[in-house]
C-alpha cells in the first residue's frame, strides 16, 4: 500500500512538471527607441535655418569628412540599442536634433543600417535652429498608415506678440506585426533663461500632447500610445505629472492613463544627460495603460532602459562618465551625443 501511495505522489510530480513544461512559453520581441542624436547637420548651407556654423566655413568648421564620421557613429549606436536582447536594430525609433530629410537618408544608407531598410517619416519643423523631429522605422515590422505633424505655437512670456518658434510634435500610426500602435515623437522646448522662467513653454508642449493623446482615445479607449521625447523635462516634473498625467505606479495606471516606466529609474538616479554633476532623465519614452495588460497575444510592455553602453561616456577629463558628445569647447571630438538613447521592450506570444 506505502508503495502504491508513492508510485501515486511521483506521478503526480510527474504530471506537473509535464504541465510546466508544455506551458513555457516563447514571445517575440521588438525594440522601440529614442535618440536626441545632438545637431546631426549636413555641410550645406541652409538659407532659411540658423545652420551657417555648421558648415564647412563656420564657426564649426563642419565639414564633410566630420558629418560622415559623425553619421558613421550615430548609425553604429542606433544598430545596438536593444539588439544584446533582440538580436536586431530598433523596429521603431524616434530621433532628435535632426536638420532635414537628407541627414536621415544619409543615415539609413549607412553600412550598418542598411540591411535593415529603415523607412523615415519627417516633416520640417518651424524650430529656429533648424532642427526637427523624426521617425525611423524598419519596414519589414512597422507599416504606417497615417502620420501628422502637430504645431506648438507659443508666445513669450515677456512679450505675448512674439512667437517662440519650436519643433512641431510628429504622430505616426501604423502596424506593428499586426498591432495598431501609435507613436508621437517629441522634443519640447529648453530650459534656456531657466527652468522656472521656460517652465510655461514645455507645460504648454505637454498640454499639446495631451490633446493628441486625448483624440486617440476618442477614437478608441484601448488604444496602445507611445509618447516618447526629449521632454527637456523629467519624469517628476509639472509638465508630465501634472499636464500630461503621466503616472509612476503602472498598478494605478487606469484606461485612458499613461505609465512614465522612466520614472522609477530617475528615482534611483539614473539619467540620459549630465549637467553640473547631476543626471537628468529628459529623454523619456512614456505608454498608455493598454501596453500594460497580462495579454500577450498582442504587444505589450516588458521593460525599458537607457542605453549607456561605456563607449558612449566621455573616457577622461572633467566629464569623465558623462555622455560622450560630438562637440565641445568649440571642436569635433569624435563622440556620439550629449544624450544617451532610452528604449522600451514590446513583447508579443508566439
Amino acid at each position: 500500500m506505502i508503495f502504491l501511495k508513492r508510485i501515486a505522489v511521483l506521478y503526480t510530480l510527474f504530471s506537473i512538471v509535464i504541465s510546466f513544461a508544455q506551458e513555457k512559453k516563447t514571445y517575440k520581441v521588438n525594440t522601440v527607441a529614442f535618440y536626441n542624436v545632438e545637431n546631426l547637420f549636413d555641410t550645406e548651407d541652409d538659407p532659411i535655418t540658423y545652420d551657417d556654423d555648421r558648415t564647412p566655413n563656420g564657426k564649426d568648421h563642419w565639414t564633410e569628412e566630420i558629418y560622415q564620421d559623425k553619421l558613421k557613429n550615430m548609425a553604429k549606436v542606433i544598430s545596438e540599442i536593444g539588439a544584446d536582447v533582440t538580436k536586431n536594430a530598433p523596429a521603431i525609433i524616434g530621433v532628435a536634433e535632426i536638420e532635414n530629410r537628407k541627414v536621415l537618408e544619409d543615415l539609413a544608407n549607412q553600412a550598418v543600417m542598411l540591411p535593415k531598410d529603415y523607412g523615415i517619416v519627417h516633416y520640417d519643423s518651424p524650430d529656429r535652429r533648424g532642427i526637427d523631429v523624426a521617425l525611423l522605422y524598419q519596414k519589414s515590422l512597422f507599416r504606417p498608415v497615417s502620420t501628422s505633424k502637430h504645431e506648438l505655437i507659443i508666445y513669450d512670456n515677456d512679450d505675448d506678440k512674439k512667437r517662440v518658434f519650436t519643433r512641431d510634435q510628429l504622430l505616426v500610426s501604423g502596424h506593428l506585426d499586426g498591432d495598431l500602435i501609435h507613436v508621437i515623437v517629441n522634443h519640447w522646448p529648453s530650459r534656456s533663461g531657466g527652468e522656472a522662467r521656460s517652465r510655461y513653454k514645455r507645460e504648454q508642449a505637454a498640454a499639446l500632447n495631451k490633446k493628441i493623446i486625448d483624440s486617440l482615445f476618442a477614437i478608441d479607449p484601448y488604444a496602445k500610445i507611445i509618447t516618447m521625447g526629449d521632454l527637456n523635462d523629467d519624469p517628476d516634473n509639472s509638465s508630465v505629472t501634472k499636464v500630461l498625467k503621466a503616472k509612476s505606479d503602472k498598478e494605478k495606471t487606469d484606461l485612458k492613463e499613461l505609465y512614465n516606466p522612466m520614472a522609477s529609474m530617475a528615482k534611483k538616479g539614473i539619467g540620459s544627460l549630465a549637467y553640473r554633476d547631476s543626471w537628468n532623465l529628459f529623454d523619456q519614452i512614456i505608454i498608455s495603460d493598454e501596453l500594460l495588460k497580462d495579454d500577450y497575444s498582442s504587444y505589450r510592455f516588458y521593460k525599458a532602459g537607457v542605453f549607456n553602453k561605456n563607449y558612449l561616456m566621455n573616457p577622461r577629463g572633467r566629464y569623465k562618465g558623462y555622455p560622450y558628445r560630438s562637440f565641445a569647447n568649440g571642436a569635433y571630438t569624435g563622440g556620439y551625443s550629449d544624450h544617451f538613447p532610452v528604449y522600451i521592450y514590446l513583447i508579443k506570444e508566439m
